[in-house]
């Protein structure tokens, strides 16, 4: 913070590589040059998951050293895949001329980071940029005490097993299509994982079953930071219930999405718009004491929450109104307010949700 501006290194477009290569091939194809990170970023993942994991499954050729390879790179390019994912979800990557080229992030490199075609996006945005966190959000923090590592296991847990309350909740409001693409890419997904095993078990196990569980948990962890802290005087103002982060590393690596603020208010908003956005929207922010943190990204903040580190998460928080700063208890007091689970009797209350009528008029 300087002279009352707060100074932003996070990515925009004057900062962004110019299109070379990937620009020369795809540019004409892709909706928005903006998006070559996306296209480059895929190329990667292709060339270093593929080949290594089909040189694991050829009989002979598994190798311990090997999968701590593959592990590594899954490790280290799991957030940016995510996020990738969560981009071109939002905002599609080709041009309908090449619209079947839309379906290779999801279908063709997911299964190598663990993720089930379709499912990330029937999830995102049949459900989660629907219902927002509210109640009948089946991903939802508000019902859990968001410090507690005990309702984070319940939270997660209740996510892994909850396949038939996901499928119900799709049924009930006829999101028919949905309900086809999510059991089209977790079905095969399983089916192929579950022959798979059958045929050579050890890599079908390291390379497909067990990281299917591990992004599952990172999902659910990153969901947890990113509305960790819930204002219970005003649950629906996104000002107040959502969390974003600037001048992190993880920003540079994960297209911006430490804004998840911005997001929510337009989630068609692209990456490289964020951090202008943010700045406009700073007298708003101070005004609904919304919480940024400096550096930090959403799973330190999971981390730092489950660990009880109240006190250290002071030290990253962006003083918006440096006039004005909040003090160390002040801040204290906001996160255990914003921190605390929500009754049952309010949780009905915000549950928005009443069944689609049939033509008859009858409850459908």
């Amino acid at each position: 913070m300087t002279d009352n501006v707060l100074e932003i290194t996070d990515p925009v477009v004057d900062t962004q590589p110019k299109p070379g290569i990937a620009g020369a091939i795809f540019g004409n194809m892709i909706r928005d040059e903006r998006d070559l990170p996306f296209i480059r970023l895929a190329f990667l993942l292709s060339v270093l998951f593929i080949p290594l994991a089909a040189y694991l499954f050829i009989p002979g050729n598994f190798n311990w050293w090997l999968v701590g390879v593959y592990w590594l790179l899954y490790g280290w390019f799991l957030g940016p895949y995510i996020l990738m994912l969560h981009n071109t979800s939002h905002r599609v990557l080709f041009k309908k001329k090449y619209d079947f080229l839309n379906h290779y992030i999801p279908w063709v490199i997911g299964p190598f980071v663990g993720m089930s075609p379709e499912t990330y996006y029937v999830h995102h945005m049949a459900m989660h940029h629907v219902d927002g966190n509210l109640p009948d959000d089946l991903s939802s923090t508000m019902k859990y005490q968001r410090d507690s590592f005990i309702d984070f296991l319940k939270y997660y847990f209740t996510f892994i097993f909850g396949t038939v309350g996901f499928v119900m909740y799709l049924v009930k409001r006829k999101r028919t299509k949905m309900v086809t693409r999510f059991l089209m890419g977790e079905g095969t997904f399983l089916v192929i994982t579950a022959a798979l095993l059958y045929w050579n078990f050890w890599p079908a196990l390291m390379l497909f079953a067990i990281p299917l569980v591990f992004t599952r948990l990172m999902l659910m962890a990153g969901n947890w930071g990113q509305h960790a802290f819930v204002d219970p005087e005003e649950p629906k103002n996104d000002y107040r219930t959502v969390i974003s982060f600037v001048n992190s590393p993880y920003n540079h690596r994960c297209f911006n999405d430490g804004y998840h603020l911005g997001h929510h208010l337009k989630a068609s908003r692209h990456w490289l718009d964020m951090p202008a956005d943010f700045l406009d929207k700073r007298e708003k922010m101070i005004e609904n004491r919304t919480l940024v943190f400096d550096k930090l990204d959403y799973f330190m903040i999971f981390v730092l929450l489950m660990l009880k580190r109240y006190k250290t998460l002071t030290k990253y928080i962006v003083q918006l109104d440096p006039e004005n700063p909040l003090s160390e208890d002040e801040l204290l007091e906001l996160f255990h307010r914003r921190l605390r689970k929500f009754d049952p009797a309010t949780l009905r209350e915000l549950s928005t949700f009443t069944p689609p009528v049939a033509s008859s008029g009858a409850p459908a």
